[in-house]
């Protein structure tokens, strides 16, 4: 790859013809009026919908002070952000809202931390669901814990359920104040049992403590074996370039240890970096140094601003190194990826990016469906963190580009539907990396085709997906939900 999606932002960003004036005029201007300024200049330069939001439109404003008085009707930046986005209002938010990954942040240091595994955490991952059809009573579920967290000291571990925090039932009207809330650092999980129709607290509490805490994606790496065949297994939970060394050490000791075959664990990875998804593909193959993995299609106000160079550096290539280092890679001709309704993004994007190359099985659930990727940007004349305004602190993370395969293919909106389906349920959940954990144990077998190991699950009980931390903290309360019907016991 010429040149990285990240090293392109800057060839895009001209400013816009209706942007700030200049300094002195920044320094007369309120400072709500600023940042509103920031959200619509920004958006309509970059947007990847800017052509479909009537109000982002380039002549939907006679000047600067025509402009001023749209942005001086909302109340909030936040406001402004979400009324600007491409959702069709009758539809959203109990229907399909095209754009339903697009995010601000009033601190851009806290979104740059989050978006490298850096959050101020407990160590919980953990899913929250409705504790039956249109009830807004709310049940949470442990995914994993993070290692060297404090909940990693304390006695609560996968599966184990709760209804309450600090006593308060827990609803769809509070989970956020109570989970979620930055002022407080510490609260207590009142966990529960299922007694087969309702959920009971059973008398056991756990206090934990948020940190700054930066997770490592690398979750589990180890080998299995069975039979003949050495079976590679990575959990990997967030596409972050600090850990791209640490990764490339991984493959380096599965290809030592002459791996035959790789189970890829991205059930609970949201995504992250594109650079990262692309370094991951070319460690897993190795004989397409050089072909095109995925292509970038940005808005077309951008796309009619690019040369001919350009537009090839939109095309995203395998690679054999980075950072002057070779990459250790499998060069494998089949994948086994286990996926979740939490698989997204840059994990999307590594297979849909291998299937025109090799063969990739997939096992578990139909996946998220973000086709979409983003950047930060910043309240600067080229909209990158360089001279940003020193008014205030926000940032956006929109949605500016749309990625497909080298088979041109990236409508997958629906999600990426498995080879082989299986639901994950908390009841039989599993030791994580266990090769007799559900998910991973149907993976084997197809790698030795031998039988899978059969679930016995209750039924009767339907709980609609609701959401997770990880989605949570990352598109703040505009976030839209989904109501798919799962089973969960």
């Amino acid at each position: 790859m010429k040149k990285t999606l990240r090293s392109l932002v800057y060839f895009l960003l001209i400013a816009s013809s209706l942007q700030s004036c200049d300094d002195k005029d920044d320094v007369a201007t309120p400072k709500d009026l600023q940042i509103n300024n920031f959200i619509w200049r920004g958006l309509n330069k970059v947007y990847l919908w800017q052509a479909d939001v009537p109000n982002l439109a380039d002549n939907r404003f006679t000047g600067q002070e025509d402009l001023n008085s749209f942005l001086e009707g909302y109340s909030t930046p936040e406001d402004l952000f979400q009324d600007l986005l491409n959702k069709p209002k009758s539809k959203y938010p109990n229907g399909d809202a095209i754009d339903r990954f697009s995010w601000i942040v009033d601190d851009y240091t806290v979104l740059e931390q989050e978006l490298n595994g850096i959050t101020k955490n407990s160590g919980i991952d953990f899913g929250l669901g409705r504790q039956a059809e249109g009830s807004n009573d709310l049940v949470g579920y442990i995914r994993y814990i993070i290692p060297n967290s404090d909940a990693s000291k304390k006695d609560i571990k996968r599966g184990d359920l709760f209804t309450s925090v600090n006593g308060i039932p827990l609803t769809e009207s509070n989970y956020r104040s109570l989970l979620l809330n930055s002022e407080y650092d510490s609260y207590t999980l009142n966990l529960a049992n299922y007694n087969g129709s309702t959920f009971e607290l059973n008398g056991k509490s756990v206090a934990l403590t948020k940190t700054v805490l930066e997770e490592n994606p690398i979750l589990i790496n180890k080998i299995i074996t069975s039979g003949s065949h050495k079976i590679g297994y990575l959990m990997y939970n967030g596409f972050y370039a600090e850990y791209d060394n640490e990764l490339n050490q991984v493959f380096g000791k599965l290809k030592t240890e002459g791996v035959t075959d790789l189970v890829l664990d991205l059930r609970y990875n949201p995504g992250g970096s594109v650079r990262s998804a692309i370094r991951l593909a070319s460690m897993i193959t190795g004989q397409f140094s050089d072909d095109i993995f995925a292509k970038t299609q940005y808005n077309a106000k951008q796309m009619n601003s690019l040369s001919s160079s350009q537009l090839e550096s939109l095309n995203s290539r395998f690679v054999s190194s980075f950072d002057g280092k070779a990459i250790n890679s499998l060069k494998l001709n089949t994948l086994y990826v286990i996926t979740t309704g939490s698989t997204a993004s840059a994990s999307e994007l590594v297979i849909n990016g291998l299937k025109p190359y090799i063969n990739v099985i997939q096992v578990g659930e139909t996946t998220v469906g973000k086709n979409v990727g983003s950047y930060t940007v910043y309240d600067s004349k080229t909209l990158s963190k360089t001279r940003v305004n020193p008014i205030h602190k926000y940032a956006m993370q929109p949605l500016v580009f749309k990625i497909s395969n080298s088979a041109n293919f990236g409508d997958y909106t629906g999600g990426l539907a498995p080879t082989f389906a299986q639901d994950e349920r908390v009841s039989s959940y599993g030791v994580l990396g266990d090769a007799s954990e559900p998910l991973l144990n149907l993976a084997i077998s197809k790698i030795t085709g031998l039988t899978s190991k059969r679930i016995q699950t209750e039924k009767g009980l339907v709980l609609p997906y609701f959401t997770d931390s990880k989605s949570m903290r990352r598109f703040g309360k505009e976030m839209y939900f989904e109501s798919i019907p799962k089973e969960f016991l």
